[in-house]
């Protein structure tokens, strides 16, 4: 059985989600439930539920999802980090009813317009809080937002990072290029964990094929080992390129020279460490 470390879940009725208003966002402009991510992972024993937008009243909604859910095992939230009542607002989820499913906090850092925002100082302490607090924080940058990426890191060892999607490489015929180095940089640093999702919708979404993501798999292969790397499938965002099962198989194809035990990590072992299921 696979734990999924990376998807989400939306609910129309109850908040719009402006960034999939678009015409090319049409197939997933609908509300995804939790009962529609079991029925489309049947594979799938644990998953790790990642917020979607950045307002507070989404964490205590993924929460309650999860304390009713035999499959959501965890939560990765949002809370704002540079309020100076950052860790104010962490006890109180922590603290909560269902805070025992908190297993993290995110930002889409990835609309910052400063590549520099992960080394402003508010955010470094809202970053120190979420340690403090148990926490991990997920890393949802783009590769020119990397250098920021790795000096914090670098400067908050006692936080744990995961970086969501490898950081989004541009996924083409020019191959990994800077995003390689980049990305190697980071994984230098022991605190931190990579998903091995989001390729699919980095890629071309309708002539991508294993052999186009290869490249940039062997990248954080080789920079994370199978021991820090794991399975994502980043649904429902997926299905603008791929439904779950194709990029299920895409990934068993990826990890097929592997070892048993590496393979398993990469499906199973290290999201549990990471997240405590």
């Amino acid at each position: 059985m696979i734990v999924d470390a990376h998807h989400h879940l939306w609910d129309l009725s109850v908040r719009d989600q402006d960034w999939i208003t678009d015409p090319p966002m049409g197939v997933i402009r609908r509300s995804f439930l939790e009962p529609d991510f079991v029925a489309a992972a049947p594979e799938v024993s644990t998953s790790v539920l990642v917020q979607t937008v950045c307002v507070p009243e989404e964490t205590p909604e993924f929460l309650a999802v999860a304390a009713s859910s035999e499959v959501v095992g965890a939560v990765v939230g949002w809370t704002d980090l540079t309020s100076a009542s950052v860790g104010d607002a962490l006890s109180e989820l922590v603290d909560s009813p269902d805070g025992s499913w908190l297993r993290g906090i995110r930002h889409q850092v990835q609309g910052e317009p400063d590549p520099e925002w992960l080394c402003r100082k508010d955010v470094r302490n809202g970053l120190q809080q979420v340690g403090a607090h148990g926490l991990i924080y997920e890393l949802l940058t783009l590769p020119h937002q990397l250098p920021a990426a790795r000096r914090t890191v670098a400067a908050l060892g006692n936080v744990s990072f995961v970086v969501d999607h490898c950081s989004k490489p541009a996924i083409g015929s020019s191959g990994p290029g800077e995003w390689a180095e980049l990305i190697r940089s980071l994984a230098a640093h022991e605190n931190v964990t990579c998903k091995l999702s989001g390729l699919v919708t980095e890629a071309d979404w309708k002539s991508w094929d294993v052999a186009l993501l290869r490249p940039y798999f062997e990248v954080v292969l080789d920079a994370f080992g199978p021991e820090r790397l794991m399975f994502g499938s980043d649904w429902p965002v997926c299905l603008l390129a791929a439904t779950y099962d194709e990029w299920l198989g895409a990934a068993r194809e990826l990890v097929s020279e592997l070892s048993p035990d590496e393979q398993a990590a990469i499906f199973s072992g290290t999201a549990r460490r990471v997240y405590g299921l």
